[in-house]
């Protein structure tokens, strides 16, 4: 049976991290999600330092709403553990929102932004940023 030589992180962007490489003599007959631990924890470390830098190089968000993000997230983890119905219920209420609050917002970045600019903007490559806007927009992502 094949063995992977190497871990590494990935995104769409197309940007890859540093292969950890896996030794199969030490790993032997374990486990490959316990043996490998230290190697998928690079990993980790290589896509948070990925995504910070991405995340630098797009629109800001102001600071309040970007509080009320993760706020909205730590309600649902916490509503998760009581009830994860209602969870799932908050989580599907917020997808609507944000595809209701997307709509016009798609509509105008696709009048404003060419497709590299919008991709930068948003932190993806530009078909990921076209198919995103579309999506919100309510267009065919394969129409001009």
């Amino acid at each position: 049976m094949p063995r992977a030589a190497a871990l590494r992180a990935v995104c769409s962007c197309g940007w890859a991290g540093p292969e950890h490489r896996l030794d199969w003599e030490a790993i032997g007959e374990q486990e490959l999600a316990e043996a490998a631990d230290d190697e998928a924890d690079a990993c980790v470390r290589d896509w948070d330092g990925h995504t910070t830098a991405v995340e630098a190089t797009t629109v800001p968000l102001p600071d309040s709403l970007t509080d009320l993000l993760e706020r909205l997230e730590e309600e649902i983890d916490q509503l998760a553990k009581t009830s994860p119905v209602a969870a799932v219920r908050a989580a599907r209420r917020t997808q609507i929102t944000a595809e209701r609050a997307g709509y016009w917002a798609a509509r105008a970045t696709r009048q404003d932004l060419n497709a590299a600019e919008a991709a930068a903007a948003l932190g993806l490559d530009e078909d990921a940023a076209r198919k995103e806007l579309a999506r919100f927009g309510h267009w065919s992502p394969y129409s001009g």
